[in-house]
């Protein structure tokens, strides 16, 4: 009876860190590049139930348990396996704002961090006081040559993340879509940004509010080549791939496990309780 106190805790405990994951997932719906997490739970080891005789002893002869068959299982509780990211694509929102950026497939933008660098999916960037576009924080954004430095502000970035300034349209005065497909004067090619994949991206640690960094288990970040890269959209940002509705439900579906869970508890106290006050009496 004891172990019903036990498996009803657990049960508890691993609703709280699912709370924790729908809390944290709501409170970030208006970050950009943010990705949702999932809390996964795994069972633990369960129990075999065999059949007993009828007077309570427990039949095992010598090399043989066939007289005691197995009836059924019993669990013995819950508990947290990891909190995993799913990086799912979240919706572009059009700025028209030059500076922001947003990637449409997999793929990480890179920074330069005091702590080194980091990964984001946020696109919000700025031109700070030297010419270098920077996050918010002031980290630097990082082509595949090192920080990028913009001279001017009438630069453009392709849709495979080639940057280009000093560049005036020959005809009418669009936003850069495709170099191949437009005419375009006096290109000078800054750099390309430094897009990244990793080997296991779902081992990458969140840090911060909108950064990843690489572990072990991630592996390196590598530079995506030419033809696998995600498309770059400039005048947009990559909103979060959180459903409000979706999560408030799971919420909702989290507290009513929980009290079910601390019923169970209650009445195995109860049940308990009884026990040991109606068995003394006897």
């Amino acid at each position: 009876m004891v172990r019903g106190l036990y498996t009803g805790a657990s049960g508890m405990i691993a609703q709280m860190h699912r709370l924790d994951a729908l809390s944290n997932n709501l409170a970030n719906v208006d970050l950009n590049g943010y990705k949702r997490d999932t809390a996964v739970h795994k069972a633990f080891p369960e129990l075999l139930l065999r059949r007993m005789t009828d007077d309570g002893m427990y039949n095992f002869p010598f090399g043989s348990v066939d007289t005691t068959p197995i009836i059924g299982k019993l669990g013995t509780g819950v508990e947290l396996n990891e909190v995993y990211t799913v990086f799912t694509q979240g919706p572009l929102k059009q700025t028209d704002n030059d500076f922001d950026i947003a990637l449409e497939g997999e793929g990480f933008l890179t920074t330069q961090t005091p702590n080194g660098e980091r990964y984001t999916r946020n696109g919000s960037f700025l031109l700070n006081n030297d010419g270098y576009m920077v996050t918010k924080n002031g980290d630097f954004v990082l082509g595949e040559n090192g920080p990028i430095k913009l001279k001017k502000n009438n630069f453009m970035i392709d849709q495979d993340g080639a940057i280009y300034q000093n560049a005036t349209f020959a005809g009418e005065k669009e936003r850069l879509v495709s170099l191949e497909e437009n005419e375009w004067e006096n290109l000078e090619k800054i750099d390309t940004l430094k897009i990244t994949g990793f080997k296991r991206p779902r081992y990458l640690k969140k840090e911060g509010n909108s950064f990843w960094r690489a572990t072990e288990d991630s592996g390196s970040a590598t530079i995506i080549e030419p033809g696998s890269r995600p498309k770059v959209r400039q005048g947009f940002l990559e909103g979060a791939n959180v459903n409000p509705v979706t999560e408030m439900v799971q919420v909702i579906e989290v507290q009513r496990s929980y009290e079910a869970n601390q019923k169970l508890i209650q009445s195995e106290d109860q049940l308990l309780g009884k026990l040991i006050n109606d068995a003394v009496k006897v």
